[in-house]
């Protein structure tokens, strides 16, 4: 087989197996063919990655919007609970397996309006 015509980064240019990582003498030695490498085998191996965030340029800033967003940014489902720290009625639940498996569940509320967190073992 003759793979010098695509020759990939990482990969033997002779058998085309993926290569082991560089050894201390800066060569790398193919487990297939036994061919030695110097370091240039593995090329620019390096990737970039681009990340995009959402804009929020477009958010209508009235009470109403304000508040569909604090409930889309909720830590999970509404609930009607009433926040002990402000008196919000409104809460966002989350659960959790923290205990062993024949116990119940771990609940984790978070209030919609000042972010209180508090949990519950149920």
């Amino acid at each position: 087989m003759d793979f010098n015509s695509s020759i990939t980064p990482g990969f033997c240019p002779d058998c085309g197996s993926i290569l082991p990582l560089l050894s201390m003498t800066g060569n790398v030695t193919c487990y297939n063919c036994h061919n030695s490498f110097n370091e240039g085998v593995f090329g620019a191996m390096e990737v970039e990655y681009t990340i995009h965030f959402n804009s929020y340029e477009n958010k209508k800033t009235d009470q109403l919007d304000n508040r569909k967003a604090a409930e889309e940014a909720a830590d999970g489902p509404v609930i009607i609970r009433r926040c002990p720290k402000c008196s919000n009625d409104k809460m966002s639940y989350a659960t959790l397996q923290l205990r062993s498996a024949d116990e119940g569940q771990t609940v984790f509320f978070t209030c919609t309006k000042c972010k209180f967190k508090e949990s519950e073992n149920s």
